[in-house]
């Protein structure tokens, strides 16, 4: 009975962890880790060991890198500086706070334009530009890491309950 309360207490930990690879606020892919790591104290390592968890972090690092790097290209892509980058970023958790998943998208975009107006001293053409590539990597970065979290709760339920 144990174990499968267990077991439920991680799904639902990656289920919200799922929800951090999107929201930049929680802490998702990282989460990840630590719930394969703490099954596997629990379980005696009796359904996976080192090899999977050395493939679990580097799949994550290597996520987050990606992320970043998409976020970056995406805006560099169509112009914007890093101050764009750093508005965009900046106002996506502040559009987050107060509106939700809608306040996060304009947040992204609108912090990247504003920033770019203000300490770039851009024509509005140009922010909203830059604003554009920032919204597009944050997005892309987004998709990317919800699709990785798809695949680590997957490969946790066919480790440990299907195996």
């Amino acid at each position: 009975m144990l174990d499968l309360v267990v077991v439920i207490l991680c799904l639902l930990a990656m289920m919200g962890a799922s929800l951090g690879s999107v929201l930049p606020i929680i802490p998702g892919l990282p989460v990840f880790f630590v719930v394969y790591l703490v099954y596997g104290l629990f379980d005696h390592w009796s359904h996976y060991g080192l090899m999977t968890m050395i493939v679990v972090g580097g799949v994550i690092v290597v996520s987050l890198g990606l992320d970043q790097l998409a976020s970056v290209v995406g805006a560099q892509k169509m112009g914007a500086k890093k101050a764009g980058m750093i508005g965009s970023a900046v106002c996506s958790i502040i559009g987050l706070i107060f509106f939700s998943l809608p306040g996060l998208l304009i947040g992204a975009f609108a912090g990247a334009v504003a920033f770019e107006m203000i300490f770039n001293e851009r024509e509005l053409g140009e922010s909203m530009k830059a604003g554009g590539g920032a919204l597009i990597g944050f997005v892309c970065g987004g998709l990317f890491k919800f699709m990785i979290s798809v695949i680590l709760t997957m490969s946790f339920i066919f480790l440990v309950i299907l195996s």
